[in-house]
């Protein structure tokens, strides 16, 4: 919003956290619009595929592994009850995180916040906040191996080669970040040039690494002709084959260094995404580390520790997802 009517947006998400109705007839609305979503997704090859591997590694009994916007049959089942329930306990004080940025005065800003959040006695709730996953005595999830499909009349087949990878608090994400862009991370990238640009096996391939609080997943995802799964998937096993053995190149790791502080920085270009950054660090790691900070951990990463978390990573038990028509 414009900075001067920042009054009225802090006033505005304050009744919505601390005073929300959840009418019932909100909630058939809402419901009937989660239900187009999913069908939407449902038609997305790339959204089939990702939950696919989802379910794949983690299992349908996993939060994990359960699709984001819930199934057709969850969301048809819900209550506004058991809504109500889910609100009163997760949006108390202290799971709540207020970030703001651009142009502002912090003490205007929490002067406003007081009074808008203390409407309706919730700045005196009593409620215990839910602790983050990371600090429960939960044992880590296990990643599972092996293969699934889902046939769809799409045109394409789409399929994600994944692994188990790393935890979000993992002082090797920044190293895996490295190996991540230069094995599939832009078009210099070693599957864009072996795949697309030498071979013309497939428009879309990438590469991705999600870290979650107790476990992650790196993967290539590939959408090709389905006349062309075969070889796809043999030019993929082969990179990920070298890149485990061999590791990286000087060149591939200043490249994908300069990718990853050029991109960071580039995407702080607007107050939004700081607003998003300062709030997702004080949420998930209960810190916000300074941007020189991100900076000079990546570039620290050397070659031997590319090397080390590819080795290891890429030398775990294979999952491979696949979307798409019979063949």
């Amino acid at each position: 919003m414009l900075s001067d009517d920042l009054p009225l947006a802090v006033d505005v998400l304050g009744d919505m956290i601390t005073g929300s109705v959840i009418a019932s007839h909100d909630v058939d609305a809402e419901r009937d619009v989660i239900l187009d979503e999913i069908a939407m997704h449902d038609d997305d090859p790339d959204d089939v595929v990702q939950n696919l591997l989802a379910e794949l590694a983690w299992g349908a009994g996993s939060s994990l592994g359960r699709p984001i916007a819930g199934t057709t049959d969850s969301i048809e089942a819900m209550t506004p009850a058991q809504i109500k329930r889910f609100y009163r306990r997760h949006y108390v004080p202290a799971n709540t995180v207020v970030s703001v940025a651009g142009a502002l005065d912090h003490a205007a800003v929490v002067r406003a916040v007081k009074k808008a959040f203390g409407r309706h006695d919730w700045l005196d709730a009593q409620a215990s906040p839910v602790p983050p996953r990371s600090t429960t005595a939960r044992r880590r999830p296990q990643v599972g191996a092996g293969d699934a499909r889902v046939d769809k009349p799409f045109e394409q087949v789409n399929l994600v080669v994944g692994r188990e990878g790393l935890t979000r608090d993992d002082e090797r994400r920044y190293a895996l970040g490295v190996l991540n862009t230069a094995l599939g991370g832009g078009t210099s990238s070693r599957l864009f040039q072996e795949v697309r640009e030498l071979r013309g096996l497939a428009y879309s391939v990438y590469s991705f690494a999600s870290h979650y609080a107790d476990s992650g997943l790196v993967g290539v995802a590939v959408g090709c002709l389905p006349d062309r799964t075969d070889e796809v998937l043999a030019v993929v096993r082969e990179q990920l084959d070298l890149i485990a053995a061999e590791g990286i190149t000087e060149d591939e790791l200043a490249r994908g260094k300069g990718q990853l502080v050029g991109g960071m920085i580039l995407g702080l270009e607007d107050s939004g995404s700081r607003m998003m950054r300062l709030g997702k660090n004080e949420l998930v790691n209960g810190e916000v580390l300074g941007l020189d900070e991100v900076i000079a951990r990546i570039e620290s990463v050397t070659l031997d520790q590319v090397r080390e978390i590819a080795a290891e990573v890429f030398g775990r038990p294979e999952l491979l997802a696949l979307v798409g028509p019979s063949r």
